[in-house]
């Protein structure tokens, strides 16, 4: 069973120093970033979302601890937010270290994460997955979210290029 702890200043300074490079990262894999940009864009992103670390209002950091003991295995992050009309839970992040992926610690953090929205009247779960990232999206499915926006790009080549 997975515990959902509130996530220490120390712990949010290594979330932070680790989720800045692979954010960027996503966004440039996704075509929304240029390369070069990319690391100040997300280190900027996340002081905008998060000016005050772990006690930013509205804003909910977790560090994933497997109930048995004091193991972490991850990371969940959502902000109360308002969707038509109700407060919902929108998950801005959510990790699982190497070595416990692949085996249902992410099911098992969801299930905490709906207890969690439970407990504090909120209607349901919104969360954004990177198209490139089907192992996420195949999950979340299986969990029950379902499809509201898809995004979709080609790329189309310039006059001259190959």
């Amino acid at each position: 069973m997975i515990l959902l702890v509130p996530m220490s200043e120390a712990e949010f300074t290594a979330y932070a120093a680790e989720s800045i490079p692979e954010y960027a990262h996503d966004k440039v894999r996704s075509g929304q970033w240029a390369e070069a940009d990319a690391l100040e864009l997300s280190r900027k992103g996340l002081a905008e979302m998060l000016p005050q670390g772990v006690a930013t209002p509205d804003n909910h950091l977790f560090t994933l601890r497997e109930a048995e003991g004091s193991v972490v295995v991850g990371m969940i992050w959502f902000a109360v937010q308002e969707q038509a009309g109700r407060k919902i839970a929108y998950v801005y992040d959510v990790g699982i270290r190497p070595p416990y992926q692949r085996r249902g610690y992410a099911t098992e953090a969801f299930a905490a994460l709906e207890g969690e929205v439970r407990a504090r009247g909120l209607s349901g779960v919104g969360l954004h997955v990177f198209g490139h990232n089907p192992g996420a999206r195949a999950l979340y499915e299986k969990l029950g979210y379902e499809t509201t926006n898809i995004h979709m790009f080609k790329k189309v080549p310039r006059a001259g290029d190959r």
